[in-house]
């Protein structure tokens, strides 16, 4: 080898700066990617965290049969049903005692079953009946309930049902609220305390022109019926939509 060619090889650079240019090139889109797989990710765990809820607090206007209501989006169970318009139904959930709807720092109450009484939820409708639970009551189901009835929680009193009545394990619960009217509530009580979920009573009351709100909550929950009761009328109530503005009372009938 010349010495010519020996000085050549010496001067030469072991990578080239194309080479450099294309491996820093290399470096930043992999760091974009990185930084872009990092986001996501996080967007996506995120999104998979609410599974369905949402934090917003924008005003929906529902239109139920002959009333309109107007709705925070957050206390509205499902994505497809946060829309403003006409629709058959409507599903709602409420922190309790609360009555506040979804947050991310409350994300725990709303998903942990093992917590049953943290929630209450709601269904609306349009009235298929002339009359609520309470309305049917005496009409209706006192010809169900058996011969003994017993003590219930704060007040209430429990009522077997006849072998023949059709309601299977249920019981009802009776009682009367402040204002003197009758309040009746369907319950399925579990054998134990522990497997309590936030469908073991239901009640159904009448608000506005010809609304049917249907209410679920867990037995733990059962001495509160009193509370329950006002707070869900009162809420509902101020939220129910007259001549354009929020109504002051949901007792239309």
């Amino acid at each position: 080898m010349t010495a010519a060619a020996t000085g050549n090889d010496e001067h030469t650079p072991l990578i080239s700066h194309r080479l450099l240019t294309r491996l820093t090139i290399g470096v930043a889109v992999l760091a974009s990617l990185t930084v872009a797989i990092s986001v996501a990710g996080r967007m996506l765990g995120e999104r998979i965290a609410q599974a369905g809820h949402t934090e917003s607090a924008e005003l929906v206007d529902v239109v139920i049969g002959q009333d309109q209501i107007r709705l925070p989006a957050n206390t509205i169970r499902f994505e497809e049903q946060r829309q403003t318009g006409r629709t058959e139904r409507v599903d709602l959930y409420f922190t309790w005692p609360e009555m506040q709807g979804y947050s991310n720092a409350q994300r725990s109450r709303f998903n942990d079953a093992g917590r049953p009484e943290g929630l209450v939820f709601l269904n609306l409708s349009q009235s298929t009946m002339s009359k609520d639970m309470s309305g049917r009551l005496e009409p209706i189901y006192s010809h169900l309930f058996g011969d003994e009835p017993g003590p219930g929680p704060a007040g209430l009193t429990l009522r077997r049902l006849k072998e023949n009545s059709g309601y299977g394990d249920e019981v009802f619960f009776t009682g009367t609220l402040p204002d003197g009217t009758g309040y009746a509530v369907r319950c399925m009580i579990p054998a134990d305390e522990a497997q309590s979920t936030s469908a073991d009573c239901q009640r159904d009351i009448h608000i506005g022109r010809d609304l049917s709100v249907l209410y679920r909550f867990s037995s733990r929950l059962l001495p509160q019926w009193q509370a329950m009761e006002a707070r869900i009328r009162d809420y509902l109530g101020r939220s129910l939509i007259r001549n354009g503005r929020p109504s002051s009372t949901g007792f239309g009938r």
